[in-house]
């Protein structure tokens, strides 16, 4: 073969400079990460029919399918739900296990082993001392996991709704979470943060699953299981594309906070996680909780 007929244009390659070469690599990824954004597109998800938060943490398990997806807080996802208006939703763990109506996705779950840092008490007291909890009513999951991890120390203070977020420095004592925590915690403040999964997981060494993709029953959900399962391993896939390109806090934060405290799989030691969590929700007396069901 002659040189010029390499198809490797090795000559072209090896007289590239280091600058040149790193350009061309990154335009190639680029191009990569666009093609599979649309291949994602192409997936028909139909309009309103699937729902997720609108935090950092769920951005890799919605990479490209940004523009079919309903974007709302938790407890509104799982109203959604409840009233047949979406026929999947990343939400609490707690809405499929409250209600027998869902099945949970397996293999995806937006969990932490150990510090969380977007879900947390902010309180100015000693918790033996903290009698009046205010609570960001976004998430079902965290205010009953605070419920029981005070609990387990023998404490049962008052909950009120939290009203707004601009309030939040003004209580002793206010469960965050989400982005909003994450603004809280980075911006002066005078509270203690205690941090829920660090917390979870001293209690029972295991992970926490704050939330997962909750499937209607009775509806064919076959092509949503697939298009989550192909953006999950595209979202970590192109989880550095992500912290480089996204604009939440800083990109030192998001790398931590998606490198290491957040992590996505759902499998023994999770599911571990979430059958403590309805063991410790039935001996508080935190409602009807049902066994979770699970489906590819």
């Amino acid at each position: 073969m002659k040189p010029s007929e390499d198809p490797l244009n090795l000559r072209s390659f090896m007289s590239e400079s280091p600058g040149d070469l790193a350009r061309r690599l990154e335009r190639e990824q680029l191009i990569k990460v666009r093609q599979q954004e649309s291949d994602l597109e192409d997936i028909p998800l139909a309009p309103m029919r699937v729902g997720s938060v609108p935090y950092l943490n769920s951005v890799p398990l919605t990479r490209g399918l940004e523009d079919q997806i309903v974007f709302a807080p938790p407890s509104q996802l799982a109203l959604l739900l409840r009233e047949g208006k979406l026929d999947a939703a990343l939400v609490s763990i707690t809405a499929a296990l409250f209600e027998d109506s869902y099945d949970i996705l397996d293999n995806i779950a937006v969990a932490s082993l150990g510090e969380v840092r977007s879900v947390f008490l902010a309180h100015r007291k000693p918790l033996e001392e903290t009698h009046h909890i205010f609570c960001d009513t976004a998430s079902l999951t965290s205010v009953n996991l605070l419920k029981v991890l005070l609990a387990e120390r023998g404490l049962k203070p008052d909950f009120s709704p939290l009203a707004n977020y601009d309030d939040a420095s003004h209580h002793d004592a206010v469960l965050l979470i989400g982005d909003p925590a994450i603004r809280f915690a980075l911006a002066p403040h005078e509270h203690e943060i205690w941090d829920l999964g660090a917390a979870w997981a001293e209690l029972t060494k295991l992970p926490f699953v704050y939330a997962a993709w909750a499937l209607r029953r009775g509806v064919d959900t076959t092509n949503i299981r697939r298009a989550l399962r192909e953006a999950k391993a595209f979202g970590l896939e192109t989880l550095e594309y992500s912290i480089q390109h996204r604009s939440e806090f800083t990109k030192e934060f998001r790398r931590d906070y998606l490198s290491w405290h957040i992590h996505y799989h759902l499998g023994a030691d999770e599911k571990r996680g979430i059958a403590k969590f309805v063991e410790l929700l039935r001996k508080h007396g935190l409602g009807t909780v049902y066994d979770p069901k699970f489906i590819s």
